[in-house]
């Protein structure tokens, strides 16, 4: 080879290499996948909510089998946390280096003890399920990595208290929560609508119960004991099912007022006869199964990819839904993905519904928060939550 030769050689060299090294400082990433992580409790007592795990995972079946985003198919790596934040923690140490972005972190108490791990590890947290308060009070340097499409706390609370006294007349309010932060962040928004209620309403009892709790019998004799027309219930499936389950045994059958969390019609399979009338928030990322026709058009694809998702319909949609808003970015974030090009490509997204559902979604650079919004339904006979109103949306917390 002629000294000349060579020189050109080098050159091409020299110039491939920035690109070569620019790839492999991706983890996560190659021409051909795109690899996701997800901690979920796939046991314990919210099992149940891992079903969006895998609804998450039967969307990205569906995209992957229609060629991909980019030419890159999207792998998921799901673990189990058994919805105990120090196993939360313990399963992103173990992805990091193998993952480019964290989707649906699951719980408030999981996310609040994660969330400096993501802007330590540049890593993107997508759509994670939890209050949008965690996420808020962090420095705005570290808002950058996350972003949220989901109800706050506060705000749903407020709404469905204020919705109880101005339309069915609640006049004495307790509260059943999860004794996290979960259950302590809904309580905010109850006292606020209580307090503007003008006299109209007051709180008689709180009961807390832990997550690892199983008998709730005694929890349910001191609700009866408050008096309570209404019973707000912020809790996790198993611990719902439950509760109304020992007032039913007690004789005590308050209104029930309840949040997104438990909107999936299993609650009626869970709860039997006496879920029938309560009155339950769903999330305004999406549009309710059974009811909307564009939410019905997700269920057949998903139930095509897992077929046991029949009867955890909107819970499984709603994990497609996070893995859409996770797609969207990738598809803007273009062929040469990076973790920074995926944060401005999310924050592109303008006015967008998901196949055609929910409230619109926006982010900006200065707005993470794209979606706080809900809509009421009420559980009926038929063992489905009917619509009752339209979407209700809130102020974006970031």
């Amino acid at each position: 080879m002629t000294l000349k030769r060579m020189v050109i050689v080098l050159l091409a060299l020299a110039l491939m290499a920035p690109a070569t090294a620019l790839a492999a400082k991706v983890p996560g990433v190659s021409d051909k996948e795109v690899v996701i992580g997800f901690s979920t409790p796939l046991s314990g007592p919210a099992a149940l909510w891992g079903v969006t795990a895998l609804g998450a995972k039967a969307w990205a079946d569906y995209i992957n089998s229609k060629g991909g985003i980019h030419g890159r198919k999207i792998r998921c790596i799901i673990k189990d946390d058994g919805y105990n934040p120090a196993r939360t923690l313990a399963n992103l140490q173990q992805m990091k280096s193998d993952i480019f972005a964290v989707l649906a972190l699951l719980g408030s108490a999981p996310n609040a003890a994660a969330k400096d791990f993501f802007p330590d590890n540049n890593i993107p947290l997508i759509l994670p399920y939890a209050n949008s308060r965690i996420f808020a009070n962090q420095p705005k340097a570290k808002q950058k990595w996350y972003f949220l499409a989901y109800p706050d706390y506060d705000d749903e609370n407020h709404y469905l208290t204020g919705y109880a006294i101005k339309n069915l007349k609640a006049k004495k309010i307790a509260q059943f929560y999860q004794n996290d932060d979960y259950g302590h962040l809904a309580w905010a928004g109850i006292e606020k609508a209580v307090k503007e209620s003008g006299g109209k309403a007051k709180v008689v009892g709180k009961v807390p119960y832990e997550v690892t709790e199983r008998n709730l019998s005694t929890h349910a004799l001191k609700l009866k004991e408050t008096g309570a027309d209404t019973l707000i219930i912020t809790a996790n499936p198993l611990a719902t099912a439950n509760i109304v389950k020992e007032m039913a045994k007690v004789g005590y059958k308050p209104t029930l007022v309840t949040n997104f969390t438990v909107a999936d019609p299993i609650m009626h399979k869970l709860c039997g006869p006496n879920w029938v009338g309560t009155y339950i928030t769903m999330a305004g990322i999406m549009s309710m199964p059974g009811f909307d026709k564009e939410a019905n058009q997700v269920v057949d694809i998903l139930m095509k990819q897992n077929p046991k998702f029949k009867g955890k319909e909107y819970l499984a949609v709603f994990g497609a839904v996070s893995m859409m808003h996770l797609a969207k970015g990738l598809e803007l974030a273009g062929k040469n993905l990076t973790r920074e090009g995926l944060i401005k490509a999310m924050e592109q997204i303008k006015n967008w519904k998901p196949m055609g559902m929910g409230a619109p979604t926006t982010y900006t650079p200065n707005q993470h928060h794209g979606n706080n919004s809900v809509r009421m339904t009420r559980a009926q006979k038929d063992g489905q939550n009917h619509p009752i109103g339209d979407f209700v949306v809130f102020a974006p917390r970031f």
